[in-house]
């Protein structure tokens, strides 16, 4: 596992900070990082390059070589676009002109990085359009993608993230029971209680607790647990009543928007003294895939092994179809986690795309399998944090069984 060169430049009070951009161009055996911006195609190039102002409307390109000084390419009506940056200033006027920069300035260059990802397996880097591509190329490098850099510099947490982290998931453990509570309490009252209800509950409790999300959490009963991004809202639920299955998939950080990471847990609990077997058989399939998936990484990683987000996948995905389920897991394993609740690292996925980034040190991301059937639905979601030496998850204990809410203390 290599460590990232951009530890401390993340998201979040962070500068451009060419030296470890060098750094992680060299690592990648590349010669350079291209940035190509035009009408908002491109949020990385604006974070990694720290461009938190400016007014572009017309195209620009900043090459990063692996050695030596920048090069800004910008249009005559925007020169002062990249000044913020370091580096040599090339000003053009029309497109011929620019054709003609480019081609001069790439010239002895034989493999450069940009945003691009081949067969779009991952789109989430494919920010830069096929015929960019084509120029590029026309003026003599191999383009590379950029999405092993980009996570370096876009998924990778400081120390103070970390807590941050830590302190989330923590939280959000205390949370799940907290709602699981709230719903006994109302049962055991004769009092009617509904999805909605308990997902403002739970959103009181992130303010009560100086936390913020991007959106309400799931709060998902029965029929509604089986499909993967349901919510409740104040006009469309669901009552709880004894004996309903209820899937509680909550995500949230500090309020600190530009530096806290977020946690992400999904808990599942029966409205009942005890769990019937049949919700019990499925969450025992998913609890194994999501441990199996766990196991895998931490070898890996314990191992300085490479390992990539699609391996991942496979693992927990094998796990559910060799017991039967496998057209019922109808999402990938886990996504990227840092300051938005799905980043721009590793995703472990295999399935929607083909996530053939390294897991790098100091990344975080979810683990969470799921089999989706018509009555119901079972997710079991972690969080993993790649540490230098292993694979650390917070907000423990993890659950290893349903909850059967009515036997709460």
């Amino acid at each position: 596992m290599k460590a990232s060169v951009a530890k401390e430049a993340v998201k979040g009070e962070k500068h451009f900070d060419l030296a470890a951009v060098q750094s992680a161009i060299k690592d990648e055996d590349l010669d350079g990082w291209l940035f190509y911006f035009f009408h908002d195609n491109d949020p990385l190039a604006l974070s990694i390059l720290n461009l938190t102002e400016g007014h572009f409307t017309r195209r620009w390109f900043y090459l990063v070589p692996k050695s030596g000084q920048p090069v800004k390419i910008v249009h005559r009506i925007e020169m002062d676009a990249l000044d913020s940056l370091p580096g040599e200033k090339c000003v053009y006027l029309g497109w011929k002109q620019l054709e003609s920069v480019l081609k001069e300035t790439l010239g002895n260059f034989k493999e450069v990085a940009m945003q691009y990802s081949p067969m779009n397996h991952i789109p989430y880097v494919s920010r830069v359009d096929s015929g960019i591509v084509e120029l590029v190329r026309s003026c003599g490098p191999a383009v590379a993608t950029s999405a092993n850099l980009v996570q370096k510099f876009e998924a990778v947490w400081s120390k103070e993230q970390l807590e941050s982290h830590v302190k989330a998931a923590e939280n959000l453990r205390k949370f799940v029971f907290a709602a699981f509570q709230f719903i006994k309490e109302r049962i055991n009252a004769g009092k009617p209680v509904n999805e909605y209800e308990v997902q403002q509950y739970i959103c009181k409790l992130y303010e009560e607790n100086d936390m913020i999300t991007s959106s309400p959490p799931i709060v998902a009963v029965n029929a509604h647990s089986g499909l993967p991004h349901y919510q409740p809202n104040k006009d469309t639920f669901s009552q709880i009543e004894k004996g309903d299955f209820v899937l509680l998939d909550i995500w949230a950080k500090q309020n600190a928007p530009h530096n806290a990471i977020y946690a992400d847990i999904t808990w599942t609990g029966f409205v009942g003294e005890t769990v019937p077997q049949k919700y019990v058989d499925i969450f025992e399939v998913v609890r194994g895939a999501r441990d199996a998936a766990l196991a895998f990484v931490s070898e890996k990683v314990s191992a300085k092994s490479i390992v990539h987000g699609y391996q991942v996948d496979d693992v927990s995905r094998n796990y559910i179809a060799e017991r039967g389920y496998g057209d019922k897991f109808v999402h990938r394993t886990g996504h990227s986690i840092c300051t938005e609740v799905h980043a721009n690292g590793a995703n472990i996925d295999n399935l929607e795309t083909k996530d053939e980034r390294e897991i790098i040190a100091h990344t975080g991301f979810s683990i969470e399998p799921g089999v989706y059937l018509d009555e119901f639905g079972v997710r079991s979601e972690i969080d993993a944090y790649v540490a230098d030496d292993g694979v650390l998850v917070f907000g423990q204990p993890i659950q290893t069984e349903i909850i059967p809410i009515l036997s709460l203390e």
